[in-house]
């Protein structure tokens, strides 16, 4: 079980401030821990001692940047049945998918670890004109400073360390503020950290709400902010930000599309197509909403879409057998049925699930979707699917770019040609090929275009990101 309090983290150290911020069991509702909330001032003083680190983090070796996220990938899997645990209460997650995502955490930091030694640099040959004859060009990375992070509530451990692991390799100071909703793993990561020999101020883990927030986005001693949300708080954050970079990673209405060449393997994409619609209740940004089937296979899909649906089990998040908990919340299970009921009045079937109560909503197919509606044009964040057919495989790329948004999008084909041709119509951050567009690993790069956000995650380009290039020219002789 959760402990009854949390502290929160201030400049390395545990601070029990408060115990203002109730953490509940999204599955029972009812107060599972309570956690400290840092205020303007602890935030203000969080960015100060982050300004004061960067001398000491740019003595701080690689090596030992890279001992430090050895260290907590040990004290992860130590900690394995505990953050799951805590995964599955604070954000109703079930617990099969509580535990890959622990696993996605520790694949997290490995991957830092490996990259916090792999920052070199490079090379440039000067000598392209008479004129630069004996100079000789260096480039290296360095610390961009101070970094501002702000994580989500539907994956509270990977997502907060696709922000934290490459920051520790990057050897930048950051403050944290994770999803009020789910601060718990966050916290929990936090004092891990503590138990590290980092210096004073690299780093801090501070809950807030959202209203008293404003300095991890305007204060101008953070040289990044890296957000990860919603697309309408995600924007606005943006032209908050005054002069330093910023990261969006943002949401999408994603498509799998399956072309007509997937007959004999209809039983496998079904599997992924119900994996990627429904798993841990529909709350990720490269969730399946909009399935775009060939029309010779959609009847055979339907069918067999539509029972595998029904089958899925609705439950208690910590039951095995459960693979659709409770949503977030219930406003957020009321939002999305007042969409689908807008759009069963537009001319929508609901085919397969529709049933909601409180926060658990199940499983749910429709067709006959308008595009205009908000089911189809929006980002539905729950257990949600849209079935429609095609004739023609680029009319099917013409309407998955029908979009604002442009996260990933997932084709199953045995067409190189169709792969090729998707790859590079698809406006979108990455296509993934005979698989949804839910597949993540956490060594790519990940990010997506239009509303979906600005720059790319994935350990290797987030530490990109977080430092900055400095050249050096050499006179051989003078």
């Amino acid at each position: 079980m959760l402990q009854k309090t949390y502290p929160y983290y201030l400049a390395n150290e545990a601070v029990a401030a408060n115990t203002d911020l109730e953490v509940t069991d999204k599955f029972s509702g009812e107060v599972a821990t309570r956690v400290a909330m840092a205020d303007a001032a602890a935030i203000d003083k969080a960015i100060g001692h982050a300004v004061d680190a960067m001398p000491a983090l740019r003595a701080f070796a690689p090596f030992k940047r890279q001992a430090v996220l050895e260290h907590c990938v040990k004290r992860f899997r130590e900690r394995y049945d505990e953050l799951a645990l805590a995964l599955c209460i604070e954000a109703g997650k079930p617990i099969n998918d509580s535990k890959g995502e622990v696993t996605r955490l520790i694949d997290t930091f490995k991957v830092a670890a490996e990259e916090a030694v792999r920052t070199d640099g490079e090379i440039v040959n000067l000598q392209i004109s008479p004129r630069a004859k004996g100079y000789h060009g260096y480039v290296k990375r360095v610390p961009i400073g101070p970094c501002s992070f702000i994580s989500p509530f539907n994956f509270p451990l990977n997502l907060t360390a696709h922000k934290v692991a490459p920051a520790i390799a990057a050897g930048v100071p950051f403050v944290l503020k994770p999803a009020s909703r789910t601060p718990v793993g966050a916290l929990i990561m936090g004092e891990i950290l503590a138990e590290t020999d980092l210096p004073k101020g690299a780093f801090s883990i501070l809950p807030a709400h959202r209203d008293g927030a404003d300095l991890f986005t305007t204060d101008e001693r953070f040289k990044l902010l890296s957000f990860t949300g919603s697309p309408a708080v995600g924007w606005e954050l943006k032209k908050k930000a005054g002069k330093k970079k910023v990261i969006l990673e943002l949401g999408g209405n994603a498509a799998a599309i399956v072309d007509g060449d997937q007959g004999e393997k209809l039983d496998y994409v079904v599997e992924r197509l119900a994996f990627g619609a429904f798993y841990q209740s529909g709350q990720s940004c490269i969730g399946v909403q909009r399935i775009l089937v060939h029309a010779k296979l959609y009847e055979a899909l339907r069918e067999k879409l539509i029972a595998k649906t029904k089958s899925l089990v609705m439950g208690d998040p910590k039951d095995e057998k459960t693979f659709v908990g409770p949503m977030i919340s219930e406003s957020e299970s009321k939002r999305l049925a007042g969409w689908m009921e807008s759009a069963v009045l537009a001319g929508a079937t609901i085919v397969a699930g529709g049933k909601v109560e409180g926060a658990m909503f199940e499983a749910t197919l429709l067709e006959g979707v308008g595009r205009d509606t908000d089911l189809y044009r929006k980002e539905a964040f729950g257990p949600v699917a849209i079935l429609e057919r095609f004739d023609d495989f680029d009319s099917a790329l013409a309407t998955v770019n029908d979009s604002d948004f442009g996260l990933q999008a997932g084709v199953f084909t045995d067409s190189l040609a169709h792969a090729h041709r998707a790859w590079d119509l698809l406006e979108v951050g990455g296509v993934v090929i005979n698989d949804v567009p839910s597949f993540r690993v956490d060594n790519m790069p990940y990010g997506g275009v239009k509303d979906s956000g600005l720059g790319r995650e994935g350990v290797r380009y987030a530490i990109e990101d977080m430092t900055e290039l400095r050249l050096m020219v050499m006179r051989e002789t003078w």
